[in-house]
């Protein structure tokens, strides 16, 4: 099928991922209001060590969502993970520019 990094599609590398074994969590924009950096429907899938690829924002937004993740792969149970303007971290998550965003995580696969 090719490597996950020749391949435009994170839907596509949880697929490879999920064949190679891999425990696999999908991230998707759920909801985002204002200034968002990705359009509702965008995706990243992470992996249990850490791998991910894709994008649902930019900046230190992905890196919590991948910090999360691997709570989500452990226990198997999803989270709705905001970030935004009211949030007093906004600033430092890259959601400076005002908007505010809903990521979907999930395990995917067995």
């Amino acid at each position: 099928m090719g490597r996950v990094e020749d391949m435009q599609d994170p839907l596509i590398a949880a697929e490879v991922w999920l064949a190679e074994g891999r425990a696999v969590a999908l991230a998707t924009v759920v909801e985002t209001w204002g200034s968002a950096p990705r359009p509702v429907g965008s995706h990243l899938v992470i992996d249990s060590e850490g791998n991910f690829f894709g994008s649902v924002s930019g900046g230190c937004v992905e890196g919590a969502v991948i910090e999360e993740a691997s709570e989500v792969i452990a226990s198997g149970q999803p989270r709705l993970l905001e970030f935004g303007v009211a949030d007093e971290t906004a600033w430092r998550v890259g959601l400076s520019c005002g908007g505010r965003i809903r990521v979907q995580l999930e395990r995917i696969g067995e």
